[in-house]
């Protein structure tokens, strides 16, 4: 079949095209911005690729058009596609009916930590031989690509709550029908679509009642939000984890910057140890999560704790891009305030344990959606708290000013609204020992390697 995709440079819609390709399928698709990872892993995969959402780059022949949720009325090749006929349909309908029926679906659902966990289980599943399909919004570097078919019945899906297309306002997940269902955390996100945390956790509702009694919710001990969504109904085997008595898997850190840690199952079955690159106690909580969701497709977890000893993260989380003069740069994607907090304080504890004198500096570009609103602006200040200086980028589309929270900042802050003046401000401010963190949800002008670049032409050496 013939399908073009309308947004597919998006991290859901581009994984979608390549397990369309693999399918058979021939496959275009076009969008208002193309930028790596994704642009190469779909040049890689030969599918071609439009910029701009001119009617004229849907070929004539297209038998359906998969639309993206980022493109709604008014959009010159949405309007075509109606005015024609042309059969359409959303990502998510065509992943739940062409790729996902008569599958075991291992979802991960959550505000923060979606794309880490739905790479750890895969990677679990991988190594345990077990073949894996997966879609992830990311790209794991165990494997250097988002999405593949795979070659068992088990398929881990990153499971977003965003809505699923202009014309099916209901939350993406809704589509998937998982067996096995890991939910992270819950906090108010998506302000552009949802008025309130209680519209979130009303979708997160209609997602439980999609799991079957035979399939498993998994989720942390200690949040409210989802102990209020099962309150709503639940028809499936919970699992909790956590450190507190009352949780079925508990952990605890062997280490202060959490690269080593235990996981014990309270029936005194289980006791595994990992030891691992990552750092963060929200990475601990994924990995328990990816742990115990693979145990419920029969992955002891000591294989579980040996996959997890060789898990390479993703791609933009706390990606090391370089070094240069004794200062290393990293690429994140955070950016919301808890992620950056814990993103932050991850980081701050590595750098303790491994750089004692040297600083963090935190680059930030708040530009998503809910920022754009100014939701969270309140609590952007203390985000930083675990950093040594913030640099504040101010993108055109938010409209309140950075600078206040900068000025706000426990912790130095500058604000910019010039690229070329960030990259200046970090330079002269940066020295060997120093740990530069890049974080924004998008491109950011590549900042992360132009940071590094400019490292590489300066005169500290």
């Amino acid at each position: 079949m013939r399908l073009h995709i309308l947004g597919i440079c998006g991290t859901f819609m581009g994984s979608l095209a390549q397990l369309a390709k693999q399918q058979g399928h021939r496959v275009s698709g076009s969008d208002a911005g193309v930028y790596p990872p994704m642009s190469d892993q779909l040049e890689a995969a030969g599918i071609s690729l439009s910029e701009g959402f001119d009617p004229a780059n849907i070929p004539a022949d297209t038998e359906l058009v998969i639309i993206g949720n980022a493109l709604s009325r008014g959009n010159p090749s949405v309007e075509y596609v109606l005015e024609r006929g042309i059969p359409y349909m959303s990502g998510p309908q065509w992943l739940g009916q062409f790729v996902l029926q008569g599958r075991w679906v291992l979802a991960v659902a959550g505000t923060h930590g979606k794309t880490t966990t739905s790479s750890m289980l895969a990677w679990i599943l991988e190594y345990a031989g077990m073949q894996p399909g997966f879609l992830i919004g990311g790209v794991p570097q165990n494997f250097s690509v988002s999405a593949r078919l795979g070659g068992s019945p088990f398929f881990v899906i990153e499971a977003d709550e965003y809505d699923t297309a202009f014309f099916d306002k209901r939350s993406k997940f809704v589509h998937y029908q998982p067996r096995t269902l890991v939910l992270n955390n819950l906090e108010f996100d998506h302000a552009d679509i949802f008025p309130d945390l209680a519209a979130i956790e009303r979708q997160f509702h209609h997602l439980l009642r999609t799991v079957p009694a035979n399939g498993q919710i998994i989720l942390p001990d200690n949040e409210a939000a989802l102990e209020r969504v099962l309150t709503m109904g639940c028809w499936s085997p919970v699992q909790r984890f956590g450190q507190t008595a009352a949780a079925d898997w508990q952990w605890q850190l062997d280490s202060a910057d959490a690269s080593a840690f235990r996981v014990r199952s309270v029936d005194g079955q289980y006791d595994v140890r990992v030891e691992w690159q990552l750092t963060g106690l929200h990475n601990v909580s994924n990995a328990v999560a990816a742990l115990v969701a693979a145990r419920h497709v029969g992955v002891t977890p000591e294989i579980a704790a040996a996959a997890l000893s060789q898990f390479a993260s993703v791609k933009r989380r706390m990606e090391r891009v370089g070094e240069h003069a004794g200062i290393q740069v990293y690429d994140d994607f955070a950016h919301h305030p808890t992620a950056i907090a814990t993103t932050l304080a991850g980081a701050r504890a590595r750098l303790l344990k491994e750089q004692p004198q040297g600083r963090l500096l935190a680059v930030l570009e708040p530009r998503s959606n809910t920022m754009k609103l100014g939701v969270h602006k309140a609590e952007l200040a203390a985000s930083v708290d675990a950093a040594d200086i913030a640099f504040w980028f101010q993108p055109d589309n938010i409209q309140w000013s950075l600078a206040e929270v900068a000025a706000a900042s426990r912790q130095p802050g500058h604000s910019f609204t010039d690229h070329a003046a960030l990259v200046s401000a970090v330079l002269a401010e940066a020295r060997a020992g120093d740990r530069i963190v890049v974080m924004s949800n998008g491109s950011f002008a590549g900042m992360p390697r132009k940071l590094l670049a400019a490292l590489q032409e300066s005169v500290h050496e």
